[in-house]
């Protein structure tokens, strides 16, 4: 299976993300997505193809690619030993914006979880869309003290950017990872859960 979408594969990395977490793992992206494929003048078609119907058993979950709220809490006041990345812009790690231009606000405080590291997802791509190597990858990290010797959790908003993350870590680099997908709209509007906020916005540090 391959996906392919805007934005940098945005959202085509979160359907790999859910394929993979239901046992369907040989899918990959079009490295760069629709914003390369434009670019080089490639064929484009507006006709909507037709399938025969099939059946397909899906298990739940079958592999642990998830992180819920409890995970996250769990590597932020229980003294997990987990990595966690907030793969957002800047001024939505401090809070000093709560989502970018044009986005829907979801989350009643702004700021970021504590203890997780800031890596905005565009900062391991191209300018023609596609992913940097795997060496400049690894090393975008492992300035910021990731290196894969510890699982690792990504969040963003709701859990779309923070797909495109999980794949480079974990299909390139090959790094244990998991998504956050309830992301800062979950942990924003979660009432008594620590927040750092350096910006000093709504409802200050806590």
């Amino acid at each position: 299976i391959v996906l392919y979408g805007d934005n940098n594969n945005w959202f085509a990395a979160w359907g790999a993300w859910v394929f993979d977490i239901y046992g369907f793992s040989d899918v990959k992206l079009l490295d760069g997505g629709r914003k390369l494929w434009e670019a080089q003048g490639l064929p484009l078609d507006t006709a909507t193809p037709e399938f025969a119907a099939t059946a397909i058993t899906v298990a739940d979950e079958v592999r642990p690619l998830r992180a819920r709220l409890a995970d996250v809490l769990e590597a932020v006041e229980g003294g997990a030993d987990v990595s966690l990345i907030d793969i957002r812009g800047p001024k939505e790690y401090s809070g000093e914006i709560f989502a970018p231009d044009g986005v829907q606000e979801l989350s009643v405080r702004a700021g970021h979880i504590p203890g997780a590291v800031n890596v905005p997802w565009g900062t391991i791509v191209n300018e023609d869309g596609t992913f940097k190597s795997a060496d400049e990858i690894r090393a975008i990290y492992a300035a910021v003290g990731i290196d894969g010797s510890k699982p690792i959790i990504t969040y963003c908003r709701i859990g779309e950017r923070s797909s495109h993350t999980w794949f480079a870590l974990s299909r390139i680099l090959g790094y244990e990872v998991k998504n956050y997908d309830g992301s800062w709209t979950e942990y924003g509007n979660s009432v008594g859960v620590p927040i750092e906020n350096p910006a000093g916005t709504v409802w200050g540090n806590t």
